[in-house]
């Protein structure tokens, strides 16, 4: 993850230049970062995840959205605006809809490192969503073939639910039965 440009900016000023541009921007604590174009196995990675989380979804009331869409993750606990693009989010309280972005905290978030984005993921977003209260973190590491899931606890702290390297069932613990083979997705 790159700095788009130097500086502190207002929400107002990142809107702005994000209208005026084709690049991945995300926004947090007035620094706009530049999220790098995925490898071709990130997009493979991404799609067979998105197809397995799909399925599993299919008639209950969550819904999947995949990268490049807006996040605007607010909390009443929290001040400030900060906007995300995570690779996956799957979101089930629904108010939160508008036409351009979703604005709230997502129930689970998939983050697929990239590297030059490494850290950003596994520090700077892992608090950020920890904060904010989503309630399960992925951190998918293609160039290892790792899942980690990261789930939050009674003091709203992430604790490692479950974590495989390239075999095994990775599960979820939101999503009770929801589980999926390492080995169909590296």
């Amino acid at each position: 993850m790159h700095l788009y440009r130097s500086g502190t900016y207002s929400i107002e000023e990142y809107w702005q230049i994000r209208e005026n541009s084709d690049a991945l921007l995300e926004y947090i604590d007035g620094v706009i970062y530049m999220s790098p174009s995925p490898s071709t196995k990130h997009q493979r990675v991404s799609r067979k995840l998105e197809r397995a989380f799909e399925d599993f979804l299919e008639g209950k009331p969550c819904e999947l959205f995949h990268a490049p869409y807006d996040i605007e993750l607010k909390s009443s606990n929290i001040e400030g605006t900060k906007v995300v693009i995570p690779d996956i989010s799957i979101i089930c309280d629904k108010t939160g809809f508008t036409d351009a972005r979703y604005v709230g905290v997502p129930e689970l978030l998939v983050e697929i490192l990239s590297p030059s984005n490494q850290s950003h993921d596994l520090i700077t977003k892992l608090n950020l969503y920890m904060n904010y209260g989503v309630k399960e973190y992925w951190i998918v590491n293609p160039m290892l073939d790792t899942i980690t899931v990261y789930t939050l606890n009674e003091e709203g702290m992430y604790e490692q639910h479950d974590n495989k390297a390239e075999t095994g069932l990775i599960t979820s613990k939101f999503f009770s039965g929801f589980q999926v083979n390492l080995m169909e997705i590296f």
